[in-house]
């Protein structure tokens, strides 16, 4: 077998002299170059400037004001909004956790200060202003 260098990967030992460089060493690699500014038109741009990216949500009009939040996990706590950051993480005091059975009951537990991480945020509403209202679509009992 050592006579044969080039076999599974050789070259190394063996000399075949057919250019094979077999793993590692020689540079080029996976992806080949050497490396730099792979990025194309990235680059190329000069001084553009992109706009500053804004919230979809403006959650400074609820600062120390009663919120309402939904998770997706089907679980809703009402709190006072104290603070928040441009990944809708978001500092509750006072909240309260409403929990509802298979009846529609529901009941509340205090949960006191919470930090609510922005990705599992379904729903952000204030309290002011925001009234139940029946489903609109469940279907008459007709009997």
């Amino acid at each position: 077998m050592a006579d044969r260098g080039s076999h599974r990967g050789g070259g190394r030992g063996g000399g075949s002299g057919s250019g094979y460089r077999g793993r590692g060493g020689g540079g080029g690699g996976r992806g080949g170059g050497s490396g730099g500014d792979r990025g194309g038109a990235q680059g190329s741009g000069g001084d553009r400037e992109r706009p500053k990216k804004e919230n979809i949500l403006d959650l400074s009009k609820y600062m120390d004001k009663q919120i309402t939040v939904k998770f997706n996990g089907g679980r809703e706590v009402t709190g006072t909004l104290k603070g928040y950051d441009a990944l809708m993480n978001l500092v509750l005091d006072e909240v309260q956790e409403v929990m509802r059975d298979e009846e529609g009951n529901e009941t509340t537990r205090s949960l006191g200060l919470v930090v609510a991480r922005g990705t599992l945020l379904v729903l952000v509403s204030p309290v002011d202003g925001s009234e139940p209202i029946a489903n609109p679509f469940a279907q008459p009992d007709e009997e």
